[in-house]
């Protein structure tokens, strides 16, 4: 394993590991059943240093600040090392975003460079305010032949002559600048440190080490802190290869398993339920005796490795099961939402241990991971090695904000010191998580501290909570408000203040109104398994999907505001 305390930046780490490794693969791309490309560390590097020779001739500086616009591709990485290697802060963007947010980003991070893939280039060209662009050169990729770039160059294209520097960082040196997943309005730039990134690598690694020959899926967009992390620091660093997908229909996903001999894959929680719900199915079909058997095996599986995953075991025992996803899958990685308990043990039963983390942006990637030592699905796993957690203010049931302290939380927020000094007081960072400690130091997480609700009972209610009673709702999405939430107008205080709404989005074929009495009929009955103050009042249909983060989560404040501009007051509530 890489001893990464030797190094003061990612680009020396990367640099000799570029060296090391090379000849090792370190990069597949995939689109479909075609290779569009599969590189050794040695072809990568051959590929990044000329960009990286010709963006240092066209003015390149050490601390310049240069924006990544791509989907999934061996481009990304290639544009970060060669930003890396000049001595440039990355600016890394999420590629669904919309151009008039790419082109609000783009102004707020005061980014002079930019690589982006061409369909992206073309949309932000075409958007009302791409007068207002600052960008002083961009480098558009995949650009048909004779395209009008719109003053841009092609970054296939883009050569250099001169003398090519490798530029040194010092650890305290900005890195990168990361939005995070929860901005709305006004954009959050976190500003993470060379120190951020080589610290969380390091912790990560020594629980789940890379080395050649692993492979790591990578379905989840590169800009996005968990495969940032995981899916190009962690494995370049330690010689192993990154596989990425261009398309995410789930056949050719599964069939990346098995012909690439996956090891790890980072996953959002709705993508593991929907891959859980896809097992549960294949294993329903199954003819009755070989049923039997399944389960079976699944429950001596499970109480064999009660204590610690025994891979071996696993793979001798649900020897299908395992072969469907390679033969050689050690553990997935999921984060950025609530992840049932009972879909974790699901896979774990399997011999498919999910390591489930939490983390966010502003404190680099992670920061508790389950190690398996031993496996708890009712917890978010224990503090990383160098991280510190304390509960503020709890109540009597030890629940309060979850503060983080580590050589992983960012600097500041850009250009915003009121926010940061909100955000990180006397060196701890207020996350705005609820959660509690248990006696062997795991932490357990109750929801947003924004979210929470305060009965007049003294009873707190997070929404959060009640979303996992609702799990298998025969709807496409839901999530659950307070009233006074979605229409602040009623005020607070009253009971009928205080009422619980459920927001569902039906399936398309649940969507015609005939089908509104079978889901209030199923709400009621989960209603009764929940205490009095925490039932719902009613539900709100929603025929939108859920506005969602790079990495899936709703987006609360914006849903919420898109209900109260089309309801602006709880008319459309269908009563419980």
């Amino acid at each position: 394993m890489s001893d990464l305390s030797q190094y003061s930046s990612l680009g020396a780490a990367l640099r000799d590991a570029l060296e090391r490794w090379a000849s090792e693969t370190c990069l597949i791309e995939a689109d479909r059943e075609r290779e569009n490309a599969r590189l050794t560390y040695r072809q990568f590097q051959e590929a990044a240093l000329p960009l990286a020779r010709a963006i240092q001739d066209r003015g390149f500086a050490p601390g310049d600040r240069a924006a990544i616009i791509m989907t999934n591709q061996s481009k990304w990485l290639i544009s970060a090392y060669a930003i890396f290697y000049c001595g440039g802060v990355l600016v890394p963007l999420d590629y669904k975003l919309t151009a008039a947010e790419h082109l609000q980003l783009l102004a707020h991070s005061k980014a002079r460079w930019l690589m982006v893939e061409h369909y992206l280039w073309r949309a932000i060209t075409a958007a009302p305010n791409f007068k207002d662009l600052k960008t002083e050169a961009v480098l558009v990729t995949e650009a048909p032949a004779g395209t009008d770039l719109q003053g841009a160059l092609r970054w296939e294209e883009t050569k250099g002559d001169g003398e090519l520097n490798f530029v040194p960082r010092a650890r305290n040196d900005w890195a990168a600048i990361v939005y995070s997943s929860g901005t709305a309005g006004r954009p959050k730039g976190c500003v993470l440190t060379h120190e951020n990134y080589l610290e969380q690598c390091q912790a990560l690694i020594s629980l789940f080490p890379f080395w050649p020959g692993v492979r790591y899926l990578s379905i989840l967009p590169t800009n996005h802190a968990i495969d940032f992390m995981v899916g190009f620091i962690g494995p370049f660093v330690c010689g192993a290869a990154v596989v990425h997908l261009r398309t995410l229909r789930p056949e050719f996903v599964r069939d990346a398993f098995p012909r690439y001999k996956i090891t790890y894959m980072s996953l959002v929680p709705m993508v593991l339920k929907n891959l859980e719900k896809g097992l549960r199915d294949r294993f329903a079909a199954l003819p009755p005796a070989r049923r039997f058997v399944l389960n079976g095996l699944i429950a001596l599986n499970g109480f064999l490795t009660r204590h610690r995953p025994r891979l071996e075991l696993s793979r001798f025992l649900l020897a299908d099961v395992h072969k469907a996803f390679g033969g050689e899958l050690r553990a997935l990685f999921i984060g950025g939402a609530f992840t049932e308990a009972a879909t974790l043990q699901f896979f774990y039963d399997l011999g498919i241990p999910v390591a489930n983390g939490y983390g966010l942006t502003e404190a680099g990637t992670a920061v508790t991971l389950n190690d398996f030592s031993p496996f708890r699905p009712d917890t978010v796993g224990k503090p990383l090695p160098g991280v510190q957690i304390k509960i503020v203010a709890p109540d009597p049931d030890g629940v309060g904000e979850v503060a983080v302290r580590s050589k992983t939380v960012m600097s500041q927020y850009l250009d915003d010191p009121e926010l940061t000094a909100e955000t990180i007081v006397n060196g701890w960072l207020m996350t705005g998580d609820l959660g509690r400690l248990d006696a062997s130091g795991h932490l357990q997480l109750f929801g947003r501290k924004k979210n929470m609700i305060v009965t007049e009972g003294g009873k707190n209610i997070y929404p959060e909570d009640i979303e996992t009673v609702l799990e298998g709702l025969p709807v496409k999405e839901f999530c659950v408000f307070a009233s006074h939430y979605l229409w602040p107008q009623l005020g607070r205080g009253a009971s009928r203040e205080e009422r619980l709404i459920a927001v569902v989005h039906p399936d398309a074929e649940r969507a015609e109104s005939k089908k509104t009495e079978a889901l209030r009929q199923e709400l009621a009955a989960r209603n009764r398994s929940l205490p009095d103050y925490k039932r719902l009042s009613g539900f709100v249909i929603w025929k939108e999907d859920f506005p969602r983060t790079a990495s899936l989560k709703i987006k609360r404040a914006v849903l919420a505001e898109q209900i109260r501009e089309q309801l602006e007051r709880p008319t459309g509530v269908v009563e419980l």
